[in-house]
């Protein structure tokens, strides 16, 4: 059930009005969790088991950690919480994978596995790393254990977020569950602009940068370098717009709810370092990674060099947990040597050989492009043509391709960029932020400061003008939108 589909808009209206129909908040949130639950097996249904079966587990070792006063004890719960997980994802994520390379040292000796008809089931790596978090949290005494089944079996399942993030934390969203719950018309006027925003960005720029990128990926040595070039920019736009749309329209629909779900990108390709843009790009994986994996290993707590490892070993960690293909490692691990590489020239250049802002952007902006190649690519081998061909050390040819569409949605993407930095700025005196604010005012738009979810802009009241730019807005999305709507990318994950 995609959220840019006519199917989910009608479950959407239906849950919503059911929650403005209970009097009860106990009642809501039962129907928020078979609403939930019924969201995940349209699907498919028989996985609905599996994270059930997740969630379980990890309620019942949160609160046996809590009741144990024994080190060991606590320990053993945790492990088991964290193993459960791990080999729930392992074996569905990642067993074909190592089977595959298995083969490849056993193929010597004559011996060859058979790889497994296995099925991933949708959101396994979101919903597993959010479980995982709670029972580490209890662990480490830094959140009390969820003392009603119902309220934990709510945030587990919370449909907005389940399928593709963000990763939701136990201590973000289960403090929110003594909120009333419903549809108002303020919660309404808030999560339909973001829903809209998303869907924006999902329909009229991923989707129709997915009708170039995925030809052009698919047999990159029949294209010219030029053209590999813009497949890796249109790819850019498409993942931003596909992953950041999915987040807009996940907090949202929570908000619709009565939840704020947590900020997941804020203008990733504005960052001036590589450091930055993980501040920026899917804010809470990488969150989840620095607590859960990076000071754990030790941080920047034992010295410089044992510092670029953990920032090495996190990211190569954080690219496989992208996917079960060597890219997604190769990924990661370029991702991993260009945060030690930045650490490095902090630590010991950045005062004596400091950089322009402008060049650090170009730099950042530049690499993380270049890196969605191995992300996008369907093998080594491809990754190794499009890189050949977009550096000139080819001398084959191919087909010239320049799309239309391209600098559309590039011009888009920078006008959203524009208009973020502005709302992000309206807080402060000037003469362009007050006449930004004043724009807005004319149109019924309000900047909104969320401590959860950000800062992002709102329809404030219905008034003509604002319904007519939200009649607009959805026109450009129907009228220029692509035609065949893509599941989000992020869906594999």
């Amino acid at each position: 059930m995609v959220f840019s589909s006519p199917r989910f808009v009608l479950f959407l209206v239906l849950t919503l009005t059911f929650l403005a129909l209970i009097p009860s908040r106990e009642h809501k949130k039962r129907l928020l969790a078979i609403a939930s639950c019924f969201f995940y097996a349209a699907w498919d249904w028989r996985y609905l088991g599996l994270l059930l079966l997740i969630s379980v587990i990890g309620y019942y070792a949160a609160l046996k950690i809590s009741q144990s006063a024994k080190v060991r004890v606590k320990r053993w719960w945790l492990w088991l919480s964290i193993a459960s997980n791990l080999s729930v994802l392992g074996y569905f994520k990642y067993c074909n994978f190592f089977i595959e390379n298995a083969n490849h040292l056993l193929g010597v000796a004559g011996v060859h596995l058979s790889c497994l008809d296995i099925l991933l089931p949708v959101g396994i790596s979101f919903y597993t790393f959010k479980t995982m978090s709670y029972t580490i949290d209890v662990y480490r005494g830094e959140l009390a254990p969820c003392g009603s089944w119902l309220d934990y079996a709510t945030f587990i399942t919370f449909f907005p977020e389940l399928i593709a993030g963000p990763i939701v934390r136990a201590s973000i969203f289960l403090p929110q569950l003594d909120r009333p719950i419903g549809p108002t018309l303020s919660r309404s006027l808030e999560g339909g602009s973001l829903f809209l925003l998303g869907l924006f960005k999902k329909m009229v720029i991923a989707d129709r940068m997915a009708l170039i990128v995925d030809p052009i990926f698919r047999a990159p040595e029949a294209y010219s370098g030029a053209t590999i070039w813009c497949a890796t920019l249109a790819y850019a736009l498409q993942i931003y717009c596909d992953f950041s749309g999915y987040s807009d329209m996940a907090i949202g629909v929570a908000r619709m709810i009565g939840y704020d779900l947590p900020e997941n990108f804020n203008m990733p390709y504005v960052a001036r370092n590589i450091t930055d843009f993980w501040r920026r790009w899917h804010m809470t994986l990488s969150s989840w990674l620095r607590d859960y994996l990076y000071i754990p290993l030790g941080g920047n707590r034992h010295g410089s060099l044992l510092t670029y490892r953990n920032l090495a070993l996190t990211m190569l960690l954080g690219g496989l947990w992208h996917g079960a293909s060597w890219n997604f490692v190769f990924w990661g691990g370029l991702h991993g040597i260009a945060l030690a590489i930045h650490r490095l020239y902090k630590d010991f250049l950045k005062e004596k050989a400091p950089l322009p802002s402008w060049i650090s952007w170009m730099i950042t902006l530049l690499f993380v492009v270049l890196a969605w190649v191995p992300f996008r690519a369907a093998s080594f081998s491809d990754t190794w043509v499009c890189y050949t061909k977009m550096f000139g050390l080819t001398s084959e040819t191919g087909v010239m391709f320049l799309p239309f569409w391209l600098p559309v949605c590039l011009a888009f993407v920078v006008l959203g960029h524009l208009i973020g930095l502005s709302c992000q700025h309206s807080r402060h005196a000037g003469t362009i932020s007050s006449w930004f604010m004043s724009a807005l005012r004319q149109l019924g738009l309000k900047v909104i400061q969320n401590s959860i979810s950000g800062v992002y802009l709102s329809l404030e009241r219905p008034t003509f003008a604002g319904g007519y730019a939200i009649t607009f807005f959805v026109l450009v999305i129907f009228l220029f939108g692509a035609t065949n709507t893509n599941p989000f990318i992020y869906f594999q994950f």
